[in-house]
């Protein structure tokens, strides 16, 4: 996992609370849902890298 590095983000009190409820309903800190949203909004863009895709294990009949 990357390095991560803090930095303070002002809002408005109105878009806290919006982010707080949004961030709640997705079950994720404001933090969390914050750098989700980042995230997402950079591969749109194109300036970030998808995450390699893990390749999921599949259960097998036994032979």
């Amino acid at each position: 996992m990357a390095e991560k590095k803090a930095f303070a983000l002002r809002l408005g009190a109105d878009v806290m609370e919006a982010l707080q409820r949004w961030a709640d309903d997705e079950l994720r800190s404001v933090n969390g849902q914050v750098e989700y949203v980042l995230r997402d909004a950079l591969r749109r863009a194109g300036r970030l890298k998808a995450a390699p895709v893990q390749p999921v294990a599949e259960d097998k009949a036994p032979d």
